[in-house]
């Protein structure tokens, strides 16, 4: 496969609930980085794939009815992204201004799972919604993105074997769920042992962190795990969960991984797939720093610089 890169991206991800999303979401990292990536000139409007966002029936090859119905319900939604004040908003509003960007953001991990069949390399700027469950949200999360574009992507006969590689911070715990029992995904998490969530689930292999790990420890044992669970796992499609709460100074986590680590970890196991010809999907996860989004456009950058950007004008038929 010879690699490129698409990206994959639109408006309606931003969520505009008059500042109330800033308190934990920070949706506006997603626009910093395409904003960014227009200006240094490695994208066009043009080039950007645009995704549809998800419908009741992908939604519901994950979640579960009542977990639907449960979404028009305030204190419900205000306990899934923890945000309190939601509970005195309107349903309507909620549904409009914050679920409706989740669906669009979600929809885009499914169309980046479609791309990277194509072109290899795909990058959702969003997603990586990993503490859902099938039965309810949690953790800032409402929709689980990875366990929703792996199921659609299977019910469509395109893959059957899949590796997820969650380097979040935080455990994805929803995604262990919403997999567990399944031999045909893989799920492989490197994350901080005594922070949230708390009790973990168990992944197909599990790499707990100490609090103050840094770079050397980190991408030392990245290189160690990565090429074993892609070769236990055998996979024709790899889901990158690449949260950026890894780094030294995020408010919700105790790592040290720097700037420049984090963009080596990337480049880590975007590389490992592309020269094992594995597509592979990145989606940006969790990453609470007010400049966390000029490290994960530095990862971008470099992805595209070394494998070359694929347009949506020119695209492959």
């Amino acid at each position: 496969m010879n690699s490129r890169v698409a990206i994959v991206y639109s408006e309606n991800y931003q969520v505009n609930m008059d500042g109330f999303e800033n308190l934990h979401l920070h949706p506006q990292r997603y626009e910093e980085i395409y904003s960014e990536l227009q200006r240094e000139g490695l994208l066009r409007p043009a080039d950007v794939f645009v995704p549809n966002p998800l419908t009741r029936e992908q939604i519901l090859t994950v979640h579960t009815e009542e977990f639907l119905k449960s979404l028009g319900l305030p204190a419900m939604v205000a306990q899934y992204v923890e945000l309190p004040v939601l509970s005195t908003v309107s349903a309507e509003l909620i549904d409009t201004a914050l679920l409706n960007a989740f669906r669009w953001a979600s929809g885009g991990t499914l169309e980046a799972g479609r791309l990277a069949l194509k072109y290899g390399i795909a990058i959702n700027i969003a997603g990586g919604y990993h503490h859902a469950k099938p039965n309810a949200g949690e953790g800032f999360c409402i929709y689980n993105d990875l366990a929703i574009a792996i199921r659609s992507l299977q019910n469509a006969g395109l893959v059957r074997s899949v590796l997820v590689v969650d380097l979040d911070v935080h455990q994805g715990n929803g995604t262990v769920l919403c997999f567990e029992g399944n031999d045909e995904v893989f799920t492989f998490s490197m994350h901080e042992q005594d922070i949230y969530p708390i009790p973990k689930e168990r992944s197909d292999l599990d790499v707990a962190l100490a609090g103050g790990t840094g770079d050397a420890e980190y991408l030392e044992l990245l290189l160690e795990h990565l090429p074993n669970v892609i070769a236990k796992s055998q996979p024709q499609i790899v889901f990158f969960q690449a949260g950026a709460d890894v780094l030294k100074g995020d408010p919700l986590a105790n790592l040290q991984v720097t700037d420049q680590g984090l963009v080596q970890r990337d480049a880590i196991v975007i590389d490992q797939c592309a020269r094992q010809g594995i597509p592979v999907v990145m989606t940006l996860g969790g990453g609470y720093r007010s400049d966390v989004w000029e490290v994960q456009f530095a990862s971008i950058r470099r992805t595209i610089e070394t494998y070359g950007l694929q347009s949506a004008a020119d695209k492959i038929h």
